[in-house]
């Protein structure tokens, strides 16, 4: 499953980042954004794009796009 799918208040962890742009991907590993982080879904934004989501006690904005590469299993 993807981040992009999880709903407004489930946790989940991460699993894989999926090869994208390299700069983009380094810049998620930089933020925290690691194989087992524990994530949360915060809020979306009001037509659902960006969404807000709690990575090891910080808020991080993703859009959509960005959050499909990011493999995540539910708790």
């Amino acid at each position: 499953m993807t981040l992009n799918n999880i709903a407004v208040g489930q946790s989940a962890t991460v699993i894989a980042i999926a090869p994208t742009e390299a700069g983009f991907r380094k810049k998620l590993l930089s933020l925290g954004m690691t194989p087992g982080a524990q994530i949360k879904v915060k809020r979306l934004a009001p037509l659902g794009d960006p969404m807000e989501i709690e990575v090891r006690g910080f808020s991080l904005s993703l859009r959509k796009a960005e959050a499909q590469t990011i493999q995540v299993e539910i708790k």
